[in-house]
């Protein structure tokens, strides 16, 4: 080395005298994976897959961040429901399609989300109002706020075009189920749980027992494939799917 080098000089040599970097490669990037459902092939989710009706609709507001999880569980919801909707949130500008939903009178939007602040109390509506729709004809939605527990809160506050539509709090007893994430609290659902759960509320049990069966076996093939173990003998929730898909 020169004592004349330049600092420059002397900082070219020391990046062409270090070894090559590996390429990164992301967790789970070597598995190789369904195209159809996105589970690792090992314990594919295809062929349990039956899509049934509802009543109610189901219309996700997905943070961008959660498009990219394949242990996301919104997209369940749209394995079973024709109608579903997926919306990726944005702060301010609202989507096109989802705008000229909420303003579309055939439907009846409920905004999905605890009735914990009094900031809008008097937005809060029970299931009774979901039935009440029903009867003038109309047809419920659940708009469902697909993130993280924080993502979901941030969403709510910083969403004015999501200011007009009444809470509807999901009322229940069960706790989660969900295996892939670790919650907060047992009492935090998932999102294929909290649909499941309104579904069954407001009466579309067919949909809400196809649904919570479908949850299941994502939630035993998943996790079962982390360990790289092959499910051989079919679990009761596969069986009843197998069977709903052989009436088809």
């Amino acid at each position: 080395m020169s004592a004349s080098d330049t600092p420059s000089e002397l900082a070219s040599s020391a990046e062409h005298s270090r070894p090559p970097r590996r390429e990164f490669k992301a967790r789970g990037s070597f598995v190789i994976r369904c195209e159809g459902c996105n589970l690792p092939k090992l314990n594919c989710l295809c062929p349990y897959k039956v899509s049934v009706e509802s009543y109610a609709q189901v219309w996700l507001l997905t943070h961008s961040l959660e498009h990219l999880k394949p242990t996301n569980t919104g997209r369940l919801i749209g394995d079973v429901l024709n109608e579903t909707r997926v919306f990726t949130w944005a702060r301010t500008a609202l989507d096109p399609e989802l705008e000229a939903l909420l303003q579309d009178a055939r439907y009846a939007p409920f905004l999905i989300f605890p009735d914990d602040q009094p900031d809008y109390a008097d937005r809060v509506v029970g299931m009774d109002a979901v039935h009440a729709v029903k009867a003038c004809d109309r047809i419920p939605v659940y708009v469902i706020l697909d993130g993280t527990w924080r993502q979901a809160r941030r969403m709510f506050r910083k969403s004015p075009y999501l200011d007009g539509l009444p809470v509807l709090p999901l009322r229940t007893e069960r706790e989660t189920r969900y295996r892939l994430r670790k919650p907060a609290s047992k009492a935090h659902l998932c999102t294929a749980e909290v649909a499941t759960e309104l579904l069954r509320q407001g009466g579309d049990i067919e949909a809400a027992n196809v649904l919570d069966d479908y949850f299941d076996v994502f939630n035993e093939s998943y996790a079962a494939s982390r360990f790289y173990r092959k499910i051989d003998e079919p679990t009761p929730a596969m069986e009843r799917l197998l069977a709903k898909r052989a009436d088809i």
